[in-house]
């Protein structure tokens, strides 16, 4: 009920966006000279504050990674929902970043060298960017303040299974310290939101450049947008089945990954089932600037034209004024 009304609110602002004037339910037209050579440092200069953000939050989301989490209170009785093997990572950490942001990148790129449209490129890097960066630090703060066990904890609390309780019944690990702090990191799954962040970010940059919702009933552009949503969610099933994250761990890192990847997304792009969902608010600004010098020019050539004529007239002693 609460969900229910939260959407019809926001509609993924789809709503308001409905209220604003209309361009004009504009066609792809091409800009022609708006290319990385051209127009890239202009773009880039006009969100470097954007940019210098960026950079800020790379600091802070390192920062977070040397802070020690909550040692939250750990008891032998606890210990029996936490003796679930220590296994390795399927999905290993090093290639979060290669499927969640390198490989949406090179989609971006492809995109790019067919339209030659440097708002599209440049702004989807920002917001995807922005999407793992956001997702990535709301993650990492909530993992610090929680700081829930994973279930793997026992084999890293006590590596050669020999227990020790303090006179309250909590743990004395013994373990590495490394793999001890990790231990107390499953709140939410960072692997599953950021998938959720980059994926979740390409299927809506994909869903509106192929314009899946154009009413056509297509289901094979459907099918392209879910791609990405399913390998973020075997990705999150593969943290459960490998002991790393509880169910809940991975419930709440795909819905921080979806939410965030849907703000960054419409700050830079309309809803995907919009009329103009196939490219930034940035292109429809220069296109329509476009337009305006366009005709701006054709008034010019006109009055020339006006104006040669009458000094022709004037030349030969003509005159088109009424008598």
């Amino acid at each position: 009920m609460v969900f229910g009304s939260f959407f019809s609110s926001l509609k993924f602002w789809g709503k308001s966006q409905e209220q604003e004037p209309q361009r004009g339910r504009m066609q792809e037209i091409d800009l022609g000279v708006h290319t990385i050579r051209s127009h890239g440092g202009s773009v880039a200069t006009k969100h470097k504050h954007d940019w210098i953000i960026l950079v800020i939050l790379v600091g802070i989301e390192i920062g977070l990674q040397l802070i020690p989490p909550f040692y939250r209170y750990v008891g032998r009785d606890m210990m029996t929902d936490l003796k679930y093997p220590f296994n390795d990572n399927t999905v290993p950490v090093w290639s979060v970043p290669i499927y969640a942001v390198l490989l949406p990148i090179i989609v971006f790129v492809c995109f790019y060298m067919k339209r030659t449209c440097v708002y599209d490129l440049h702004h989807s890097i920002l917001g995807l960017l922005f999407t793992v960066l956001i997702t990535g630090i709301i993650t990492d703060s909530i993992k610090l303040a929680t700081g829930r066990p994973r279930p793997n904890f026992y084999w890293r609390c006590f590596p050669d299974g020999k227990e020790l309780y303090d006179a309250l019944g909590g743990v004395i690990c013994h373990g590495k310290l490394g793999e001890v702090k990790e231990g107390h990191k499953s709140f939410p799954s960072g692997h599953t939101s950021w998938s959720f962040a980059g994926l979740g970010f390409l299927s809506l940059y994909l869903s509106g450049k192929i314009k899946a919702f154009n009413r056509e009933g297509h289901v094979a552009k459907l099918c392209l947008v879910f791609l990405p949503l399913l390998a973020a969610c075997l990705v999150g099933i593969s943290r459960v089945d490998d002991y790393w994250h509880h169910w809940q761990d991975v419930f709440a890192g795909a819905l921080i990954g979806l939410f965030v990847a849907a703000f960054c997304y419409r700050q830079f792009y309309p809803n995907p089932y919009h009329e103009e969902g196939w490219g930034p608010y940035a292109y429809f600004v220069a296109a329509q600037e476009r337009g305006q010098q366009q005709n701006g020019d054709v008034l010019r050539t006109m009055s020339l034209q006006v104006d040669s004529t009458s000094l022709e007239n004037m030349e030969s002693g003509t005159s088109s004024a009424p008598r």
